[in-house]
């Protein structure tokens, strides 16, 4: 099977990366191992983690397109009151993470709707269901991916010249032979403040399995999960308290906070305001990842809010699950899961009530807004990936507050992209705590998304050239969508110029042209002045 860019992985990188190459007129193979597209906001069920500039500025124009989409969808599809309706920054959940909480299956939906005219013309084709398990190569090019069904085994070989690793732990790059960095790198190799002395490669941020919940009349308790012993009892060395708790450290300061958590707390959702740059959280778990507030809708619409679990409690970092022994990686997969399963039998049954009872037997599971029968997300939030080596490495003294001050992050020539997010690392499976700290306004390199060696590959997801610190910053949902989009716009700048991505990236005049033309398609290339938080 054969096509001009091959991108493997349908998660927000690899569909911007097939959006910014089908505009461009090339033809495309996109795959995704899962049955929504949309990665982390979909799939993973994920609201959007975003700058609190992002109504203005500070994301590509497809970016704020697909925005707008997941807006006019509910304008145009749910029952809103008039004055949500009225509301030209709609936040359907009212969540205090993002200006824009909202129902996975909606994103799904706007993004199928964004590739479908380019399905039906024939210039994109979608294959669902398939993982990368082999690659071919000839010196420092890739020649065929081999592709297998994750269901029936039924295997394909995919050519292009050029190919995207979109996934989300960077699949292709073992398999290609592709030179990567894993975990957190060494000082003496970036010159980070925050890394350590000697590099930590099996050191990852731990991973989440989120499910989505509504609070109704009735018992659903769900049986008690077969680990919930151990899980209840569980203590890491970095917590304040049991994991199954309503205590844990503040990510910001380290310091012990007790959570409230109230279901359906009657609050008034046009009254949130979404700015982490002001409140790090909102005061009651249950509304800080809300994806559905049910006063935003017609009475009897919804019997309840809808809230995306996705919190402190369920960070999941025993074990790693990336170049791990198969065994050892399905071993964590269902490890997380039981953590979650877990986290929601105590919510049902042992958490404290503002009444001072324990237990929320009315909440229940939510399959149908995250795309699965058993209510879990179809796959699991990996917060990080193998990263390339690359042309560029982002390291901490590029953009942290502490050290850029009032100068601000460093100012590639070579950017594509801008993004913004604090430093922000959840516990690893080393025993580290969080590190959160301050980060100014940033730009992406374009060398960040090529391969030092490999010369028809490119990155295209969190899998670019950051570090393990770094990357906790650009691996947000704009960030990871703008790497996307610029990494497929330059494959299709290069097959239209019989030219290379080492070549546009080393070439002036080229890389002029290239970031002239990405401008030009509504891609930032740089911040007006602003202080990062």
């Amino acid at each position: 099977m054969s096509s001009e860019v091959l991108v493997v992985g349908g998660g927000l990188g690899g569909v911007a990366a097939a959006l910014a190459a089908l505009r461009r007129g090339r033809r495309v193979l996109l795959t995704e191992e899962y049955a929504w597209l949309g990665g982390q906001l979909t799939s993973q069920a994920v609201p959007p983690d975003e700058h609190p500039w992002v109504e203005s500025f500070g994301v590509t124009a497809s970016y704020r397109a697909l925005r707008d989409g997941i807006r006019e969808h509910y304008r145009r599809w749910y029952p809103l009151t008039p004055a949500a309706r009225a509301q030209s920054h709609l936040n359907p959940g009212a969540g205090w993470v993002s200006k824009l909480c909202h129902e996975p299956r909606v994103a799904a939906a706007v993004i199928d709707a964004m590739l479908a005219p380019y399905e039906s013309g024939g210039a994109l084709r979608v294959l669902r269901g398939y993982r990368p398990v082999a690659a071919d190569v000839d010196g420092d090019r890739i020649t065929a991916v081999t592709l297998r069904h994750i269901d029936i085994g039924a295997e394909l070989t995919a050519t292009a010249p050029y190919i995207l690793d979109a996934t989300e732990a960077g699949d292709l790059l073992p398999l290609a032979g592709v030179e990567y960095v894993t975990g957190f790198e060494a000082r003496s190799e970036t010159g980070e403040p925050s890394a350590p002395e000697a590099a930590q490669p099996a050191n990852w941020q731990g991973l989440s399995w989120c499910f989505a919940l509504d609070h109704v009349d009735g018992d659903h308790t769900i049986d008690r999960p077969a680990a919930y012993a151990r899980w209840r009892d569980y203590q890491p060395d970095c917590w304040p308290d049991k994991m199954l708790s309503l205590r844990w450290p503040e990510p910001r300061t380290l310091e012990p906070v007790t959570g409230a958590f109230v279901p359906n707390p009657g609050d008034d959702p046009l009254d949130v305001v979404a700015d982490q740059s002001r409140v790090a959280s909102g005061p009651n778990l249950w509304t800080f990842r809300r994806i559905a507030a049910r006063d935003l809708f017609t009475p009897g619409a919804y019997a309840s809010d809808i809230t995306l679990v996705n919190w402190p409690q369920m960070d999941y970092f025993v074990r790693p699950v990336i170049d791990v022994p198969e065994d050892d990686a399905r071993l964590a997969y269902a490890e997380s899961r039981e953590l979650s399963l877990s986290l929601l039998y105590w919510l049902q049954t042992e958490a404290p009530r503002p009444d001072g009872g324990t237990g929320f037997p009315g909440l229940r599971l939510r399959g149908d807004v995250v795309g699965t029968a058993d209510g879990f997300a179809q796959a699991p939030y990996l917060r990080e990936s193998r990263r390339i080596r690359a042309r560029t490495t982002v390291v901490e003294q590029d953009l942290s507050l502490a050290v850029r001050g009032d100068r601000g992050a460093v100012s590639y020539p070579d950017s594509i992209g801008v993004g913004m997010y604090r430093i922000d690392l959840h516990p690893t499976t080393d025993g580290d705590t969080y590190l959160d700290v301050g980060a100014c306004p940033f730009e992406i390199p374009l060398g960040a998304l090529i391969p030092q060696r490999t010369v028809n590959l490119l990155a295209a997801a969190k899998n670019i050239g950051t570090t393990h610190i770094t990357n906790g910053c650009y691996r947000l949902h704009p960030v990871e969508w703008n790497v996307g989009e610029a990494a497929g716009a330059l494959a299709a700048y290069c097959l239209d110029n019989a030219t290379t991505p080492a070549a546009v990236h080393a070439d002036a005049g080229l890389l002029d042209d290239f970031r002239a033309g990405l401008a030009r398609e509504g891609v930032e290339l740089a911040w007006p002045r602003i202080t990062g938080y």
